[in-house]
């Protein structure tokens, strides 16, 4: 149950930061080639004796203009370095990351889950290591009154990705190789399989998706 929470909200996490720089990113275009795009209406509008043109576009103008969306840039930056940080743990667990496996495959099965299993302790114990020495960065810049240039935001909040995310990674990482030593099998993610599709469409969904054996 506590994993199932967990997951659920390192996804949430995921898609709630995309979503949001998304639509960010989206308002601060739409700013910008707004008042670009209108200005040349309120000069055309009075060159051709169109004052409700001109008048229209002068209220666009100053309505767009009005928007300060110089922090959107920051925002977006700082949100693509949490969900960066958050997804590179949600690879791991889903198995989504790339990885070369010549050399791998060369070796014998018992070398070779030995092999893997000393590579996903490494992945922890590297996560672990950078986890911690983020912690202390973020411990020591709490301290300070450094901000955001824009936002004016405690820059220990943004550094707090890093602790945050690279535990998390960490853990993900130990969970694998656990499951790993149990079962010998890895985490791998299927690019046609939609999560939670099975469950909504029920049985009639995966007998359809089965072929049958006699075909």
């Amino acid at each position: 149950m506590l994993m199932r929470v967990l997951d659920r909200l390192e996804e949430t996490i995921i898609s709630v930061l995309i979503a949001l720089a998304t639509l960010l990113i989206f308002a601060a275009v739409v700013q910008r080639y707004g008042l670009s795009s209108v200005a040349p209406l309120i000069g055309w509008g009075k060159a051709h004796g169109m004052e409700w043109v001109s008048s229209a576009a002068r209220a666009v103008f100053e309505a767009l203009n009005s928007v300060n969306m110089t922090w959107a840039q920051e925002l977006c930056i700082y949100m693509f370095v949490w969900m960066a940080k958050f997804g590179a743990a949600y690879g791991v667990r889903t198995g989504i990351h790339v990885g070369v496996d010549v050399l791998l495959h060369m070796i014998q099965a018992p070398s070779r889950n030995r092999v893997v299993l000393f590579g996903l302790l490494s992945g922890a114990l590297f996560t672990g290591i950078i986890g911690t020495l983020g912690a202390n960065f973020v411990w020591h810049i709490a301290y300070t009154d450094q901000t955001s240039p824009d936002l004016e935001l405690p820059m220990w909040i943004v550094y707090l990705a890093v602790p945050l995310g690279s535990y998390l990674m960490c853990f993900r990482f130990l969970e694998v190789a656990w499951s790993f030593a149990r079962t010998g099998e890895l985490p791998h993610h299927d690019h046609g399989h939609v999560e939670g599709l099975a469950e909504e469409t029920g049985a009639p969904a995966t007998a359809a998706a089965t072929p049958s054996r006699g075909v």
